[in-house]
C-alpha cells in the first residue's frame, strides 16, 4: 500500500496544484496575458500543436545528437585520463574551465564560427552535457579495487584486458549516473543555444517558439512550449533511469 501511495503522490500533488492554479486565476480574474490558467495553456497547445510538436522534435534531435557525442567524448577522455596521469593533469583543468563558463556566453561565437545551424546547436549542447559523463566515468575508473587490479596483473592480463574486463564494468554505475545527469543538461544546452540562435533570426526549436510568442504576447502559447520542455526533461530523465536500472540488473545477473 505504501508503494502505491508513493507512486500516486506526485500525480495527486500535480492535480491539486493545477486545480488551485486554475481556481485562483478564475477567482482573481487574472488576464491570460499576465498568467494563463492550465485550461488556457492546454487550449493554446491544441490550437498550435502542429508547430509546437515540430519545434519539439527539432529540439529533441539536437538534444539526442549532443548526448551521443557528449557520451563518446566524455568516456574517451575519462579512459585516457585513467591511462595517463600526465594526460589527466593536462586536460582536467581545461574541462573544468569549459564547464563553468556559461554556454550563453559561448553560444554566439560558436554560432558564428560554425556556419551550420544544427551543428552549432549540437556543439553548444555538448559543452553543457559532457562534463558529468567525464567526471563520473573518471571517478568510477579511479575507484577500481586495487586488489582486483593486482589479481589481473598476477594472472598476466594486459592493460587492455584489465580496462575492458575490470575497470569499465566497475565504472558502469558511475558512468550511468553521469549519463542520467547529462541527458537533462543536453536539453538545457540545446534550449539555451536555440534562444541565442533564435534571437539572431534562426527559426528552430521550442526556444524560438517561446521568443516568437513573447513578441506577440501569446503567453498561453509560451507556457505550452515550456510545459513541453518540462515534460521532455522528465521523460529523458526517467528513460535514462530505466536504462540504468536495466543495465545494472544485467551486470549483476538479476
Amino acid at each position: 500500500m505504501n508503494k502505491t501511495i508513493e507512486r500516486i503522490a506526485p500525480f495527486a500533488f500535480g492535480f491539486i496544484a493545477l486545480g488551485a492554479w486554475q481556481g485562483l486565476v478564475w477567482a482573481l480574474g487574472v488576464p491570460s496575458y499576465v498568467l494563463p490558467g492550465p485550461i488556457a495553456i492546454v487550449q493554446a497547445y491544441f490550437d498550435d500543436h502542429a508547430v509546437l510538436n515540430q519545434a519539439l522534435l527539432s529540439t529533441l534531435s539536437v538534444t539526442f545528437a549532443a548526448l551521443v557525442a557528449a557520451t563518446a567524448i566524455g568516456v574517451a577522455l575519462a579512459v585516457a585520463m585513467a591511462a595517463s596521469r600526465l594526460f589527466r593533469a593536462a586536460i582536467q583543468p581545461w574541462a573544468v574551465i569549459l564547464q563553468v563558463t556559461p554556454v550563453v556566453a559561448l553560444a554566439p561565437f560558436i554560432i558564428i564560427w560554425i556556419n551550420q545551424p544544427f551543428l552549432a546547436l549540437v556543439v553548444c549542447a555538448i559543452i553543457v552535457a559532457f562534463f558529468p559523463i567525464l567526471s563520473n566515468t573518471a571517478a568510477g575508473l579511479a575507484s577500481t579495487p586495487a586488489d582486483l587490479q593486482d589479481l589481473f596483473r598476477l594472472n598476466g592480463a594486459t592493460r587492455w584486458q584489465t580496462l575492458t574486463l575490470l575497470s569499465l564494468p566497475s565504472a558502469l554505475p558511475s558512468f550511468l549516473t553521469g549519463l542520467r545527469i547529462s541527458g537533462t543538461l543536453a536539453l538545457v544546452g540545446a534550449v539555451v543555444a536555440e534562444f541565442v540562435a533564435g534571437s539572431g533570426g534562426f527559426a528552430s526549436g521550442l526556444a524560438y517558439r517561446i521568443i516568437e510568442a513573447s513578441y506577440r504576447l501569446e503567453i498561453p502559447r509560451m507556457f505550452a512550449a515550456l510545459v513541453l520542455l518540462g515534460l521532455s526533461g522528465i521523460v529523458i530523465y526517467a528513460a535514462l533511469g530505466w536504462l540504468e536500472a536495466a543495465l545494472l540488473r544485467r551486470r549483476n545477473g538479476a
